[in-house]
């Protein structure tokens, strides 16, 4: 009878242990880190249809988007749909587009994840040979696969409060997986 006891109460315990686990699991996924598919071409190069990244939900509780992050938020249009993009202009910036190529306070931005000869037109809130200042709390965001995203200059900048992350880690597939680097401007 002693046996049972001690084999019942390892079982509750293991049962106790395993719950504990899946809370601190959940609490991890709902407030500090959740996985996300790729879904679409409008990354393409640097991200494509079917990898799995990690994204940093904190980040940006404890601090702002700088250029060239790559961004979760929630679509504009459809809350119930998360984006990917990469930040291009922080509130106060300058944004515009002249001669298909994006230019930041003035300066053409140097883009070191576009594939080569990639075309970037405008679109209807941000069009070829304008540009325009990117009010506070805002954020201006680009796919890096520029003819097949929708992005800011469709539906212009992004809320910070819309934003679900940084993108921080590639997981799958393996032969990828990795820190998701910041470019240098």
């Amino acid at each position: 009878m002693d046996l049972i006891k001690r084999a019942v109460s390892a079982v509750f315990d293991f049962l106790q242990g395993i719950v504990v686990i899946m809370a601190i699991m959940v609490m991890i996924y709902l407030f500090i880190m959740s996985p996300q598919e790729i879904s679409g071409a409008s990354m393409e190069p640097y991200f494509h249809n079917g990898e799995y990244i990690l994204t940093n939900k904190i980040a940006y509780k404890l601090g702002e988007p700088v250029r060239g992050d790559v961004v979760i938020f929630k679509s504009p249009r459809n809350k119930d749909i998360d984006y990917i993009k990469r930040v291009i202009g922080k509130p106060g910036d300058t944004v515009g587009l002249r001669d298909s190529a994006i230019y930041v306070n003035g300066k053409k931005l140097g883009e070191p994840y576009l594939g080569p000869g990639v075309y970037i037109f405008g679109g209807s809130y941000l069009r070829e040979g304008s540009e325009m200042t990117i009010p506070s709390g805002l954020y201006f965001v680009m796919g890096d696969n520029r003819p097949h995203s929708s992005d800011s200059r469709e539906f212009g900048p992004i809320s910070k409060e819309d934003f679900i992350g940084k993108a921080i880690l590639r997981y799958w597939p393996l032969n990828k997986t990795g820190i998701i680097q910041q470019p240098v401007y």
